[in-house]
C-alpha cells in the first residue's frame, strides 16, 4: 500500500532549500504555450507579482496568473482564467488561492483559505481547506523552487493544493547546465524533473520539466507538460529588463 501524503520522506530538503532569492514586486512574465505538433500558440499566460504586503510579523506576496486562449484554437475552448496566491514572504506556503475562471462561457469563482491546524476557525464569507503544514499553491511552489539553491539541493519536496485536491510534489534537479532556446533568448539552465504524486501513487498524466536560468534571478524560462499524447512547452517570450544580461 502507498503511503500517504504526509508520510512521504523529506529528508533530501534542508534548510538551504528555503527561498534566498529576491522576488521583484511588479516582476511580470510572458509565456506562450504551445505543442509542437501543432507549430503555433495555443494559449497565453502571464504571471505578475503583484505586490509585498506587510502584515505584522509576517509578509505575504501576491502572486498572480492569467491565462487566454489564442485564435483559432480559441474558437473551440474559450478560456480567459485568472488565478491569485497570497503566499508567505518567506517559505512561499499558501495562505489563500483564488481561481477566476471563464471556460466556454461558463464561469466559477473558487477563493479557498488555507487552515493547517485543526483549531483554525473556518474564515468568514469563503471556503476553507484543511491542508497539511508546509503547503503551497502552484503559483507559490512555482517562485518556491526559484528559490532554491540547486548547486547544494538536488531534490525538494512539498504538498500543494491545486485549488481542488491535495497532492504531493518531489522536484528533482536532472542537469546543472542545460542549453535552453526559447522566443526571449538563448539561456544556460538548470533543469527541474517535477513528479505529481496523489495519495502517494505517481500521477502519469503529469509529468513536468522546469528550466531555471542558472543565475540570482533564476528566471523560469521554459516548462515542459508531458502528456499521453504530446509534450506541451511553456516558454518565455520576453525578458524582463533587469535579467535581460543574463541571456546569452
Amino acid at each position: 500500500m502507498a503511503p500517504p501524503v504526509s508520510e512521504l520522506p523529506a529528508k533530501k530538503e534542508s534548510a538551504s532549500a528555503e527561498p534566498e532569492f529576491a522576488l521583484r514586486p511588479g516582476e511580470t512574465l510572458e509565456y506562450a504555450a504551445n505543442l509542437p505538433k501543432l507549430n503555433s500558440t495555443v494559449a497565453n499566460l502571464k504571471i505578475v507579482a503583484v505586490e509585498k504586503r506587510n502584515n505584522g510579523r509576517k509578509g505575504s506576496w501576491h502572486l498572480q496568473a492569467v491565462a487566454h486562449t489564442e485564435n483559432p484554437y480559441r474558437m473551440v475552448f474559450q478560456l480567459d482564467d485568472q488565478f491569485d496566491s497570497y503566499s508567505d514572504a518567506a517559505s512561499m506556503t499558501s495562505v489563500q488561492y483564488e481561481m477566476h475562471l471563464s471556460e466556454r462561457g461558463q464561469t466559477a469563482e473558487i477563493v479557498e483559505r488555507m487552515l493547517t491546524s485543526p483549531t483554525d476557525p473556518p474564515p468568514m464569507g469563503i471556503s476553507g481547506v484543511r491542508v497539511l503544514p508546509g503547503t503551497r499553491d502552484p503559483l507559490g511552489m512555482l517562485e518556491y523552487m526559484r528559490g532554491v539553491d540547486w548547486s547544494r539541493t538536488s531534490e525538494v519536496h512539498s504538498p500543494v493544493f491545486d485549488g481542488h485536491k491535495l497532492y504531493q510534489v518531489r522536484a528533482v534537479m536532472v542537469g546543472k547546465s542545460v542549453a535552453v532556446s526559447v522566443p526571449a533568448g538563448k539561456f544556460d539552465t538548470t533543469k527541474i524533473e517535477i513528479h505529481v504524486l496523489d495519495d502517494g501513487v505517481e500521477m502519469k498524466d503529469a509529468h513536468f520539466f522546469l528550466y531555471l536560468v542558472n543565475d540570482p534571478v533564476r528566471l523560469p524560462v521554459l516548462l515542459e507538460a508531458v502528456l499521453p499524447v504530446a509534450t506541451a512547452r511553456v516558454e518565455l517570450t520576453k525578458t524582463p529588463q533587469a535579467a535581460a544580461a543574463n541571456s546569452r
